[in-house]
C-alpha cells in the first residue's frame, strides 16, 4: 500500500506471521527512508499527514509523528491506548456500565444483604432495637403449617398456571405465522392484557366473576355460573390460573412467534419434499429448532407464578377462609400486617431459594438438550 502525504510518501511491507498478517510502515522523503514501525496489524494517517496511528497484534494503539514532527520513538512509537490491561478495560466498564452497576447494587444487592440480616433478628418492622435470635426465626418458619399450605398451594398453581400459558401462547403463535390476515393486530390484541398492573387485573375480573357471570348465569339459567366462583374454594383458585392465562399468555406468545419466524422456511419446505406433511414437518422440525424459545418462556412463567401477590391481592384477598392464599401473599402478611418482620423475611428467603431452584434446574435442563439437539 502506497499513499502520498504532501512532499513525503508512506508505504508498507507486508509479512504472515503465526496468528495473521502484519506490515512494517515506512516514511519515504527526498533525502531519506525511515521506518516509522515494526508489525502493524493496521493503520490509519490523519488528514494533514502528520501523524500516523496504529495497532499491533496485541491491539495496543500508539502514535508516530511523520517528518520529525511532534514527538516519536522511532521504530515504536508512543503508547496512547492499550487495549489489554485491566486499567483499560475498567474505565470502560465505568464508563458504560457503571451507573447501571451502581443501582443495581442499591436496589437489589444491598436490600438482600441487610434483608439476610433481618432473618436472625426479631425485629417488628418500626423499633429501633432489632435483637438478635439467631436461628429462631427459621426454626418458627419450618414449624408453620400456614406458610407451607400456601407454598403446596402456589406449586400447584404454578404447575397448572405454567402449562396452560405455555399450551395457550404456543397455538396463538402458531395461528398468528401461518399468514392469516390481520395477524399483527391480533398479535397487537392478545398482548395488551399483560400491559395492564395485576391489581387493575384483578379488580376488572373480580367484577366480572362477581356481577357479569353471575348475571349471564342467571339470565340463561346455567347453575355453574348462577354463583360467583370466588365465594368457593376450587373456584376461587380456578379464577387465578384463568386469570393468570389471560395475563401472560400474550407476552409468552410474542417470544414463540420470535421462534416460529427463526426457523429458515428452506427447512419446512426441504422436510416436505421428503414426504412430511406440515403436521409432521412441524413437530419434528420446527419444535426442536424452537427449544431455546421454550426454556425462555418456562422460566419466565414459572419464576412469575411463583412470585404472585398482585393479582392475589386484588381478586381474591386469600378468601374465602384463606383458602387462596399464595406464598408471597403470606409472607407480606407476615411482615407488614403481623409485624413479625424477621419470621417474614426467612420466609421469603425460603421462597426465593425454592423459586430459584425451580428455575434454574428448568433453565439447565432446557439448554443441556437445546445443546444436544
Amino acid at each position: 500500500h502506497v499513499g502520498l502525504y504532501g512532499d513525503n510518501i508512506i508505504y508498507t511491507k507486508g509479512y504472515s506471521v503465526s496468528n495473521g498478517y502484519q506490515s512494517d510502515i515506512y516514511l519515504y522523503t527526498k533525502e531519506d527512508s525511515e521506518k516509522l514501525c515494526y508489525g502493524a496489524s493496521s493503520y490509519y494517517v490523519s488528514k494533514d499527514g502528520t501523524s500516523l496511528l496504529w495497532l499491533d497484534d496485541e491491539q495496543r494503539l500508539y502514535r508516530n509523528a511523520i517528518g520529525g514532527k511532534g514527538e516519536k520513538e522511532k521504530g515504536k512509537g508512543i503508547v496512547i491506548m492499550e487495549r489489554n490491561t485491566m486499567k483499560y478495560k475498567v474505565k470502560q466498564y465505568l464508563m458504560f456500565a457503571g451507573v447501571s452497576t451502581v443501582l443495581f447494587c442499591a436496589v437489589v444487592i444491598v436490600p438482600f444483604i441487610y434483608g439476610l440480616y433481618l432473618t436472625f433478628t426479631s425485629w417488628d418492622g418500626v423499633s429501633k432495637e432489632k435483637p438478635f435470635v439467631g436461628l429462631a426465626n427459621y426454626i418458627s418458619t419450618f414449624q408453620d403449617a400456614a406458610y407451607w399450605q400456601a407454598l403446596g398451594r402456589t406449586l400447584v398453581y404454578s404447575v397448572i398456571a405454567v402449562i396452560l400459558v405455555n399450551v395457550v401462547a404456543f397455538f396463538l403463535a402458531y395461528l398468528l405465522t401461518s399468514g392469516i390476515k390481520g395477524q399483527n393486530f391480533f398479535r397487537a390484541g392478545f398482548f395488551i392484557p399483560n400491559l395492564i398492573g395485576g391489581i387493575v387485573l384483578g379488580y376488572v375480573w373480580k367484577f366480572v366473576f362477581n356481577r357479569a357471570f353471575v348475571s349471564l348465569g342467571k339470565s340463561l339459567s346455567v347453575g355453574a355460573l348462577s354463583t360467583s366462583w370466588l365465594a368457593t374454594t376450587n373456584g376461587a383458585m380456578a379464577c387465578l390460573i384463568i386469570v393468570s392465562v389471560w395475563q401472560y399468555a400474550g407476552y409468552m406468545m410474542l417470544i414463540y412467534v420470535a421462534g416460529f419466524m427463526s426457523v429458515s422456511k428452506s427447512l419446512m419446505e426441504a422436510a416436505q419434499i421428503d414426504g412430511c406433511t406440515k403436521t409432521q414437518a412441524t413437530i419434528n422440525v420446527t419444535i426442536p429448532l424452537m427449544r431455546s424459545s421454550f426454556v425462555q418462556c418456562l422460566f419466565l412463567t414459572i419464576t412469575r407464578c411463583f412470585m404472585v401477590y398482585d393479582v392475589n391481592l386484588s381478586l381474591t384477598k386469600g378468601e374465602p377462609f384463606n383458602s387462596s392464599v399464595m406464598a408471597a401473599m403470606h409472607v407480606y402478611n407476615q411482615a407488614f400486617t403481623y409485624k413479625n418482620y424477621g419470621t417474614g423475611q426467612a420466609e421469603a428467603l425460603i421462597l426465593f431459594v425454592v423459586c430459584a431452584i425451580v428455575g434454574v434446574t428448568q433453565v439447565y435442563i432446557g439448554k443441556k438438550g437445546e445443546v444436544a439437539a
